[in-house]
């Protein structure tokens, strides 16, 4: 059904060269200590740090927003990345390369580390398009 779906063109599934696929989940992810440190130029910079990584890496960002503290994106991949790989490619350049352009942030998170741990990670079966 869903090969049929896709070669009549009803549908939005993505391809790739041995693959056809509609992979989307939601994940969440925070500052360190809950620190308030997401606001202005560093709002500007974290959006753009993460689009480029997401485009270096054939991810698409279906939807996303940034607070003061949490980070929320919708994002669709292909079936060759694990979402802890996308996460570990999310978080770890950009915490580098926030800090070197925002020495205060090197200084108030010691350890050099600007994200929290964890991260959530729900498929968007579980949490619908509608509530993201």
């Amino acid at each position: 059904m869903i090969l049929y779906a896709y070669f009549f063109g009803i549908s939005t599934f993505e391809k790739n060269s041995h693959a056809v696929f509609d992979i989307k989940f939601h994940v969440i992810w925070m500052t360190k200590y809950r620190y308030k440190e997401l606001h202005g130029a560093n709002v500007v910079r974290t959006q753009e740090l993460i689009s480029q990584r997401c485009k270096a890496r054939e991810i698409t960002i279906l939807q996303g927003s940034v607070g003061k503290v949490y980070i929320h994106l919708l994002l669709s991949h292909p079936p060759s990345l694990s979402p802890s790989k996308i996460m570990q490619y999310l978080k770890g350049r950009s915490s580098r390369l926030h800090q070197e352009q925002f020495p205060e942030l090197k200084k108030k998170n010691w350890g050099q580390h600007l994200w929290a741990r964890g991260y959530f990670c729900a498929t968007v079966g579980t949490v619908d398009e509608e509530t993201i």
